[in-house]
This record gives structure tokens, C-alpha cells and sequence, in this order.
């Protein structure tokens, strides 16, 4: 048995038989820090069952020569001790730490991993995929398959996914998390379980495992440590088998503020003033993912009061606020954006929100609702904010109705934040300097931060992300540069005379010590330019 090393040091333990323990104990006389680096091998794991293990606070660490090692905060305790000798067989040596690193490391040393399990699949139990329906049928609830799905899902939202990808190769199966919103590969499960796997979610989201030639839409709805968890389940054919993604969406999560968003005083203050407005429309912009939806939540509980009547129409509910009355559209019952938005306006709303605006029913529906008294929020897709001009210009509706509606508009991405825990200064690449200059024309002087990579960030150097925007408040300029169909160019340049730009935000984070300059860098794509 290899010697393990640690920050535990001997008590009330006995000698085995006479030998000579100075030197075995020796690598246990470190400093506490330490502990946490502790390497348990699985066997020595194994020798005291996880409930036990848990219950007491203790930690066996190292089995040689007749003597189980265990870790624990509070030595001494006899029966414990005739406990494991029963257990082990072993006679037991004691070794005080604190309890709390002591309970950490029994986590992470008993937690069932995704990894693990698949390790631990019996390949002659599985071996071949499953073709038959019937059969697939009996293998989605096999034990095996049941707990490798929960235990998927379980890890994903410990590693805070908003995503968990499925795909399937000719060879191989692909699992990967959507993190801070960038892909992570992890250990594949077998390829034979592909059919077994899809299957299991599939009974799960309520969904027809039958078809498995056409896409497929389903839901699952799970309690994850007290909190209430919707899964968002889609399947799409491809010619190795179906893909799968399950979009993770926790219902009680707090909506934050503008500034934890990561919107500056001055502009929050803005902000504010636009939408307490009695009337008017204000929309948000970005790319999928950008965190669109989020910040009209965030606007929605500011503006809250029991006077106002909220109503909110979207695809799907993603976060449930109180106060406010949320309803899901359903197209398969032909309940779409443009009809649910009609009836909501029957309802005596005074703020409406809807989820997005895609087609020119809906925002015509939705800028005559803001100009018949109503406070109207929703989302478009474009680069900036003077781009949902253009766009709503391309929906058709007529350039008076939207500078006579339009009174704000939040352009936004999601940048990562470097992680706290290994955050260090270093000297700007000449490469990333170049990079940036050329997409802002300013100069980058001095020095920036980046994360190095810890335990804590998974070795990425990032942990979480925060906003970055340009807030566009539309001043009579403005509107009249809109009635006269101005391009966006003209647009653009005149609004940045008073506004900052997503590209100077971002560079103001960075200067922080916020986010880094690579990261910038891979979410501006050129579309962050002043």
C-alpha cells in the first residue's frame, strides 16, 4: 500500500504488534492545509459503507498492516471504534482534523460520480446496442440506466450547467455541459446505452419513444435540494441515432439586480427612468443566450407594486415572480406570441411583457398596445441597440409607429468573470493588444487580470458571468433620424454620442480585473466595435 500523506497527526491509536509506526507517520505530521490534497485510493474508500461513514465524521485514509487509519474530529470514541473494527476487520488508529474539512473530503470521496459509474458498468451486462423497442423499453428502466441519468442531471446542476448535451458518433457517445456559456466534454457513457439513455429522458419528459425519426419537444420537472428544477427536453435525428440537449432551468433562483447584472450606477439610474414611464415600449437585444429575458425580470421586479397589473406571456417561463402573472404559450394549441398577446390585452394589463418579438403580427400588436397606454417589454435579436430599429424596420411596421413607441433600448452579451480565487495580474499579449485596438482604436496600457485555474473554476479561470451593454434612451435626434429612414450607420453615430458603447464596457470590466481581455475578445466576434 502506498503511503499517503496528509495533515493528520497520531492519537490514542495503537502500535500494530510491536512495529515501528515513526516512519509510517511521519507524512501525516504536516500542516493542515494539506489535508484537502489527501489522495484516498477507492479500496480503502470501500472498507467503511458511505452512511457510516457520513454519520460519524470519519474518514479512513489508509489501510497497512492489520491497522485501518481514519481521520476524525472527535477521537476517542469507543463504540465507534468496535464499530469499525466489526466492519473492517481491522484494528484502528485515530488521527484528529477539523470537522469540516474532514466532511468535505468524505463528499468528495463517497459522492458517486458520473465517471465512476460508467467505470463501474459491467460491460458483458450491456454489451451490444439495443435495437428492439420492447427491449429499449425494458432497459430505460433498468437500475443502471435510471441512476446514470439522474446522476447526469445531479451533476450538471452542481457544476451550475445551464445545458447538458447528448450527441451520438458512429463510435462514440458525446456528453457535454453548457458551463458559464461554454461547452465542457466530460467522460462519455458507453455508446450501447445511446438508445437506453435518450430512451429514459424521453419517459421522464413525457415524450412518444416510439418516434425517433422526427424532433421531439418535452418537459421534466424535478426538486433539486429544496429547489423546484424545469428540464426543457428536445431531440433532433441525426444519422448515427438522436441527439439530445436538456436545458436546466431552476424556478426559485433569486432574480438579480441591475447593478449585480453588472450595470453601472449612472446607467441603472437611466435605466430606471426609462421604464417607469406610464407607457412606451423598451426592448432588450443580444444573441441567444445573452441573458435578454433575465434583465427584463430584473426590470419587472423593480418596477413592482401591488397597483400595477403584470402581465408576462412567454416561451417558456423561465423564472416565476411574484406578483406577476406568467403565462407559456403553446403552439401546438395554435397559442402563439401574437394570439396570447391579443387576449392579455383584454385582461386590463398596465405593464406587459413578452418573451420575444418574432414576427410582424406580434410587434405590431405589441408597439400599438405601447401607444394605447400600456408599458410594453420584450426581446429582439441584433448586434446593438440601434439595431432593433432596423429590425422592427424589416417586420414591416411603419418608422412613425416605432419613434412614436420606442423609448429605450438594452443591446447586451454575457462575458465570464474571472475566478476570485486564482485571479492574477500579468502583462497585456501583444497579440490580444493588437486584437483590441482594432476593434475599439483605442490604446491598452498598463497591466490586466486573468485567472490562472483552481479547483474552484474547474482549471478554466473563470467562474460565473456578468453583463456587458449599451443602454440607448431615444432623444427627439433620434426619432427624428428614425421617421426619416436613416440607416443604422447614422443611427449609430449619433447615439454614441451619448451613450457608452458594449465595446468600452467591456474594457472598463477588463481594466477591473472583472473579466479578461481574451475573453472579450471571443465574444465580440466584431460586433462590439465603437
Amino acid at each position: 500500500m502506498n503511503q499517503s500523506t496528509g495533515s493528520l497527526k497520531s492519537q490514542n491509536g495503537p502500535a500494530a504488534k510491536g512495529e515501528d509506526t515513526s516512519n509510517a507517520l511521519g507524512g501525516f505530521q504536516r500542516e493542515l492545509s494539506s489535508f484537502a490534497k489527501l489522495n484516498v485510493p477507492p479500496e480503502i474508500i470501500r472498507a467503511l459503507p458511505a452512511e457510516f461513514a457520513k454519520r460519524h465524521g470519519i474518514l479512513p485514509f489508509e489501510i497497512t498492516n492489520g491497522i485501518i487509519r481514519i481521520a476524525t474530529s472527535t477521537p476517542g470514541n469507543l463504540r465507534v471504534i468496535d464499530d469499525i473494527r466489526l466492519l473492517s476487520g481491522l484494528e484502528v488508529e485515530e488521527f484528529p482534523a477539523p470537522a469540516a474539512e474532514i466532511t468535505a473530503k468524505i463528499s468528495e470521496c463517497y459522492q458517486v460520480t458520473v465517471e465512476k459509474m460508467i467505470e463501474n458498468l459491467d460491460p458483458a451486462k450491456t454489451n451490444g446496442e439495443v435495437k428492439d423497442l420492447h427491449d429499449i423499453e425494458v432497459m430505460a428502466n433498468e437500475p443502471t440506466v435510471v441512476n446514470l441519468v439522474n446522476l447526469i442531471i445531479a451533476t450538471a446542476l452542481r457544476e451550475r450547467a445551464s445545458d447538458i448535451h447528448l450527441v451520438p458518433f458512429e463510435n462514440t457517445l458525446q456528453l457535454r455541459y453548457r458551463v458559464d456559456g461554454l461547452l465542457q466534454e466530460n467522460p462519455p457513457p458507453p455508446k450501447h446505452l445511446h438508445a437506453a439513455l435518450v430512451s429514459r429522458i424521453k419517459i421522464m419528459a413525457d415524450m412518444n419513444i416510439a418516434e425517433r425519426f422526427m424532433p421531439q419537444d418535452g418537459h421534466i420537472q424535478i426538486n433539486h435540494r429544496g429547489a423546484r428544477v424545469d428540464i426543457r427536453v428536445g431531440t433532433m435525428p441525426t444519422i448515427y441515432g438522436e441527439s439530445l440537449v436538456m436545458r436546466l432551468l431552476e424556478k426559485n433562483s433569486k432574480v438579480s439586480t441591475a447593478e449585480e447584472l453588472g450595470l453601472d450606477a449612472p446607467r441603472s439610474k437611466l435605466l430606471a427612468n426609462l421604464v417607469e414611464k406610464p407607457h412606451g415600449l423598451f426592448l432588450t437585444t443580444g444573441p441567444t443566450g445573452s441573458g435578454k429575458t433575465t434583465t427584463l425580470y430584473s426590470i419587472l421586479q423593480s418596477i413592482y407594486t401591488p397597483e400595477l397589473k403584470i402581465l408576462t406571456i412567454e416561451d417558456p417561463v423561465e423564472y416565476e415572480l411574484p406578483g406577476v402573472a406568467q403565462i407559456p404559450v403553446r403552439p401546438s394549441r395554435n397559442f402563439t406570441f401574437a394570439t396570447g398577446l391579443r387576449a392579455i390585452l383584454r385582461q386590463d394589463p398596465d405593464v406587459v411583457m413578452v418573451g420575444e418579438i418574432r414576427d410582424s403580427e406580434t410587434a405590431e400588436i405589441a408597439i400599438r398596445a405601447a401607444l394605447t397606454g400600456h408599458q410594453v417589454f420584450s426581446t429582439l435579436h441584433t448586434n446593438d441597440a440601434t439595431g432593433a430599429v432596423t429590425r422592427l424596420v424589416d417586420m414591416g411596421v411603419e418608422a412613425f409607429l416605432i419613434a412614436s413607441s420606442l423609448e429605450g433600448v438594452l443591446a447586451q452579451r454575457l462575458v465570464r468573470k474571472i475566478c476570485p480565487s486564482c485571479r492574477a495580474e500579468t502583462t497585456v499579449a501583444t497579440v490580444v493588444r493588437d486584437k483590441i485596438e482594432a476593434l475599439g482604436g483605442r490604446k491598452i496600457a498598463g497591466s490586466v487580470f486573468i485567472g490562472k485555474g483552481c479547483e474552484h473554476c474547474r482549471n478554466t479561470g473563470y467562474r460565473g458571468r456578468v453583463g456587458i451593454f449599451e443602454l440607448l434612451a431615444l432623444t427627439p435626434e433620434l426619432k427624428e433620424l428614425i421617421l426619416q429612414k436613416r440607416s443604422n450607420a447614422e443611427l449609430k453615430s449619433t447615439a454614441q454620442k451619448n451613450m457608452m458603447t458594449m465595446h468600452q464596457d467591456a474594457l472598463q470590466k477588463a481594466a477591473a480585473g472583472i473579466t479578461s481581455l481574451e475573453e472579450i475578445l471571443r465574444v465580440s466576434s466584431g460586433d462590439l466595435q465603437e
